[in-house]
Parts: structure tokens; sequence; C-alpha cells
């Protein structure tokens, strides 16, 4: 069941809205006809699946995305090979979100002294403002949030937080054969982006991370190949450590350019404490089903925990043990998907004590 489901996910192409819709779906009438009270919420355009059971006095989040980065048509294929399904999406994350499914399927009919609240989302890898934001601003928040990105059946505390600007160079326009005549904006912000790698917040570590990111993730100047280009854009994805001040970066930023900063997105860092008490329960389990120690982590990327992360609710990324994630060869291992279903099992299962 749990393989079929997950095949059938990775067959919907769901790297458009309405893809991502479809498969939102897909997981509704999933859910219904396994008798689970699964309701369908829209918001800006943007579906979400929402099924809640249990009792008690706390709620526990299972959450996870359906919609998936574009993909070649075969990606859309599962394949099965040995020990590994291939797919786009098969990691990132419709394994987790087909775990967490079945997962509740199997608790509904059980004393777990818990409520457990399975959110299904759709717009996780464009931000997750429409979707996980949404449900987080309307009070569906819990009390712990586990999402379920590929983490390698590990516990990622922590993640960094987001910064996207772009800097905009001016330049003074000359005639192409006479270049001294004029100031590059190219040439000028090549000598930003030197100096950029080089401020303090760059240099910085902690416990999870040997430094931030920094992408320049697109640059854009120049019309004709004779003129002096007269204006320069450089875009950034910026992840910056836990400790850190965003507003402190910008400033640091600031002080090396004279050209404008222009913010396009922000979001803040995630930090989970080692000896939460959500973190105690979940530790065991981690390494009675993997027969290890739980290897805890900080991701580099950012992911719906951090909406959750916003009211002060403890949240985790924790998931099944996949690789190449938005690249061509996507896959899980079918068998830790196994190991994590009876890994939230066994959690929810805690509470009935």
């Amino acid at each position: 069941m749990l393989e079929n489901l997950l095949k059938d996910l990775i067959s919907i192409d769901s790297s458009s809205k309405e893809g991502a819709n479809q498969a939102i779906e897909y997981c509704h009438q999933w859910l219904s006809g396994h008798d689970l009270p699964s309701r369908v919420i829209e918001n800006n355009g943007y579906k979400m699946a929402v099924c809640e059971i249990g009792s008690g006095d706390q709620t526990i989040i299972f959450n996870g995305h359906v919609d998936v980065v574009s993909g070649k048509d075969e990606q859309f294929i599962p394949v099965e090979v040995r020990d590994k399904i291939y797919g786009r999406g098969a990691a990132d994350m419709k394994a987790g979100v087909a775990a967490m499914m079945c997962a509740v399927k199997e608790l509904k009919n059980m004393p777990i002294g818990v409520k457990i609240q399975l959110q299904i989302v759709s717009d996780e890898e464009i931000g997750g403002f429409n979707c996980s934001g949404y449900l987080a601003e309307q009070g569906y928040r819990g009390d712990f949030v586990i999402c379920s990105e590929p983490t390698q059946l590990g516990i990622a505390l922590e993640a960094k937080g987001v910064i996207r600007l772009d800097i905009e160079i001016e330049g003074d326009p000359a005639h192409g054969s006479r270049p001294w005549e004029g100031v590059n904006a190219i040439e000028k912000a090549f000598e930003v982006h030197q100096k950029l790698l080089e401020l303090p917040f760059a240099k910085e570590s902690s416990e999870f991370y040997p430094y931030p990111s920094i992408n320049l993730a697109k640059i854009t100047g120049g019309d004709v190949y004779n003129k002096v280009p007269e204006k320069c854009v450089m875009s950034y994805d910026i992840r910056y450590l836990p400790q850190q001040n965003h507003e402190e970066i910008i400033k640091q930023i600031e002080n090396i350019t004279d050209g404008e900063i222009i913010m396009n997105m922000f979001s803040k860092p995630l930090v989970t404490a080692r000896d939460n008490p959500f973190i105690l329960m979940l530790e065991p389990i981690v390494e009675k089903h993997t027969e290890d120690k739980a290897v805890f982590f900080g991701q580099h990327g950012s992911a719906d925990t951090v909406f959750f992360a916003n009211y002060g609710i403890p949240a985790i990324e924790f998931g099944p043990t996949g690789m190449n994630w938005h690249g061509d060869k996507e896959y899980v291992l079918p068998h830790s998907i196994h190991l994590y279903v009876k890994m939230l099992i066994d959690f929810a299962m805690k509470f009935s004590n």
C-alpha cells in the first residue's frame, strides 16, 4: 500500500499550481476513502488537505508538501530499481507525505491520547506562504510540528534564515571603444560581490554550520556590445545562521556599496532545543528503529517549519532517506519509509501512557 501510494503521488506532475492542487485532491480522496476526516481548504488558489484524529490536551502536527520543482517528463514515471524508488518528488517530499498518511490511517483506531493533525500543502517550494503560512496564521498550530522533509531519519533541530535581495548598481555609460570614459556597472558589481563574501557575517560559524550560505543567483547587466553598461542587478539568496541578525547583515552589505538594496523575501531561522520534551520522547524511538544513535543536525535550507516557529512552537524536519532531490536522479529508500511510519506511530503512542 505505501509504495503504491507513493508511486501514485510521483505520477502526478505537481510542479505547477494546478498539478499540486490535483495531488492535494488525490490525498484528500485517499484519506476520505479510508474513513479519515479530511477536508480541503483553499487560499489564493492553493489547496491544502487537513485531517485530524485522536483526542487529548496536546496536538502534534504532521506537515508535508506535495508540490515539487520542475522535472523532465520521465521523472513523473516512478521507477523502482532494487532498493530505490526514483522520480521527481520521491524524496522531496512525497515519501514523507505518503508515510504520514499511512501512519494516520494506522493510528485512527488506536488509543493515542493526543490529537494528530495531518497537514498536506501545495506551495512549499515557492515559499509556503499560501498554505502552511496561512494555516499557522489561522490557528492550525499545535504543540509540536514534524515536517517530513528528507533527513535520512535524522532530526533537524535548526534551519538557516533566508534573505533574498537585489543590489542595483549604477554605472556611467560610454562608447564601448572608450571604456575609460565611463563607469562599468558590471565591473563595479563584481567588486561589491567580492567584498560581500568577506563581510564579518560571512565568516561566522555555529554548532551545526561552518558558515552561512551566500548564493549569487542571478546577474543582469548591459544591453549591447558597444556600450559601457550603466546598470547591473545582482540577486542574492543568503541563508544566515540562527544566531545572526538579518538587519545587521543588511547594514554590513549597505556599508560596501552605494547601490540600492531591495529586499524581496525574508524568513527567520529555526531553533528547537535539544532538550525539548518532545525531542526527548522522539530520540529513543529513532534509536530503537535505526539501531543507532539519533543524529541531530541543522538544515541549510528552509522549510514550512518556520511558520510554526514564528509562534514559538517547537518544530523539526524529520523524514525518510533519499538523495538528489531537485536533481535528475532523485530517489528514496522504501525501507526507510516503512521505518519512518513505525517511528511516527510509536511517537503518537507515547502519549497513550
